[in-house]
């Protein structure tokens, strides 16, 4: 990524509409996702973003659901496709780690379709086991 980016976990940038439009209309796992959904994810997680530093606009976002000492959840991971190429995906999942490490968190857990390669490149691996873990699918437009 080169310096016309800027990462930031500062939520007060995070520019809620173009998110809401990401999330609800352009991703696979969060289709139709409501403002007022995404708004209150927003509230209860912390949040990242990278930003055009010459017109402040957002171009890619993630967010975290932890207790901040055991576990986070890494999800709603997305980089605006006008801006897919530049290192902007690998640059905020960067960012991201780094503002976790202090925590010495055991585990950092994600899911993807599409992203393993992206992933894999700051260490995330398949699940060591499997088989223990398990999920209880709920509202799909959450």
């Amino acid at each position: 990524m080169d310096s016309n980016y800027r990462f930031s976990a500062d939520v007060a940038d995070i520019d809620r509409d173009q998110v809401h439009r990401w999330i609800s209309e352009q991703s696979y796992w969060a289709p139709g996702r409501s403002l007022a959904r995404q708004d209150a994810a927003i509230d209860g997680s912390r949040n990242f973003g990278v930003y055009d530093t010459e017109s402040n606009e957002q171009v890619a976002y993630a967010r975290v659901v932890t207790d901040g000492v055991t576990f986070a959840w890494l999800c709603d991971v997305f980089v605006d496709p006008q801006v897919r190429g530049r290192g902007i995906g690998a640059v905020l999942i960067e960012g991201v780690l780094e503002e976790f490490e202090p925590l010495g968190l055991r585990r950092i857990a994600l899911s993807t379709n599409d992203a393993h390669g992206l992933y894999s490149k700051s260490g995330f691996t398949a699940l060591g086991i499997p088989e223990t873990w398990m999920e209880r699918i709920g509202n799909p437009s959450a």
